[in-house]
């Protein structure tokens, strides 16, 4: 009798911070090279087969399913750097490796979800059904900043919140979520038109005043962030934050600049989109998080092999409020959860946060 076949998925994965990431699965190529010749020979460099994922179990059925990792060995500079129809077949020959493995359903990592049209031509050209992730990565984010702000004390509610990058496709429902919240909204992005008629579009179910600017000082005015652009350099500074802010960093590569954890102690900084998986969960591959702790565009694309939605489920870039809920929903009935604080993919303390509160007490005092 042959055994079942188990429910699977795969996870696309790539080189955000060249040297560091190469040398996660190739310690002498990411010791050896610089970041410019990691760029350039990531164009003629075969997709790579990552690891096996095991352990993962449902809380709610008891289901386990197996999946692997899959690199894409794009950087995101060679990613904006090369015609997007390259990328798409990269991306594609990446795809076909994890329908030959018999994965059930395909996750796009970081930049491989948001390049061209989000996701919309690799799924119409892949078999295995396709999601980025960014429904259930919406909803992470938007949570991380409520539960940030909680242990601040600051109040949504009396708050100036702002949104950077709010015209992408993440931003945009993130905003969306928080306008109904704060008492003041800053939506910030490149395209002024596209920012005006966002908040057009948000005026029916904002709770206090919608602001758009194309300016990062702005910043300055507000007391919570939540920040995912789709840049390939950082975009917050430390001269951009008031002391006592909190910023909730979703974008890979790092929309916050080092220097702020670097220079500034009275700011309080968090990875957004981090979740505890269920199960005995072991990755095989350390891609900078803990034991059994994803991002939330991870348990996206997990939740729906544990749940059996073999479809194409969060692709192209109108994410709907609906679609964040319902993955939201199917991801807590099996078990995932919001996971703790961490700043710089190191855990942010009870310790750290008093003194950061500490230290934005002065600041204030002496501004």
């Amino acid at each position: 009798m042959t055994p079942q076949k188990m429910d699977s998925f795969a996870f696309i994965i790539h080189p955000v911070d060249p040297k560091r990431d190469v040398s996660r699965k190739f310690p002498l190529l990411g010791k050896v090279l610089t970041e410019k010749q990691i760029d350039f020979f990531s164009t003629f460099f075969p997709p790579v087969y990552i690891s096996e994922i095991e352990g993962i179990t449902s809380q709610a059925t008891g289901k386990t399913i197996q999946g692997w990792f899959l690199a894409c060995p794009y950087t995101p500079r060679r990613m904006m750097q090369l015609p997007v129809r390259t990328v798409y077949r990269k991306i594609i020959q990446t795809g076909r490796m994890a329908e030959r493995l018999g994965a059930d359903i395909l996750g796009l990592g970081a930049f491989t979800s948001v390049i061209g049209d989000a996701g919309l031509t690799i799924a119409k050209t892949l078999d295995v059904p396709v999601t980025t992730g960014d429904s259930y990565t919406v909803m992470i984010a938007v949570q991380a900043i409520r539960d940030a702000a909680k242990v601040m004390d600051i109040k949504m509610e009396d708050a100036t919140v702002a949104v950077v990058g709010a015209t992408g496709s993440i931003g945009r429902v993130c905003a969306e979520l928080i306008a109904g919240e704060a008492a003041r909204t800053l939506l910030i992005a490149r395209d002024e038109k596209k920012l005006e008629a966002l908040r057009d579009r948000l005026r029916a179910r904002a709770r206090g005043e919608l602001c758009v600017s194309t300016k990062m000082d702005v910043l300055k005015d507000a007391r919570l962030i939540l920040t995912v652009t789709s840049a390939i350099h950082d975009v917050i500074r430390p001269e951009h934050l008031q002391p006592g802010s909190v910023v909730c960093d979703v974008a890979r590569p790092r929309d916050v600049s080092a220097m702020v954890a670097a220079m500034r102690d009275d700011i309080l900084v968090i990875d957004g989109g981090m979740v505890d998986v269920p199960g005995p969960v072991n990755f095989h591959f350390n891609f900078g998080f803990p034991e059994g702790k994803a991002y939330a565009c991870m348990a996206e694309t997990i939740a729906l092999a544990l749940e059996g939605r073999f479809e194409d489920y969060t692709v192209g870039k109108d994410i709907t409020l609906d679609r964040v809920r319902e993955i939201t929903a199917i991801a807590e009935r099996h078990g995932f959860r919001m996971s703790g604080f961490r700043s710089f993919e190191r855990e942010v303390t009870d310790e750290q946060i008093e003194a950061v509160r500490k230290n934005a007490r002065k600041g204030l005092r002496r501004a």
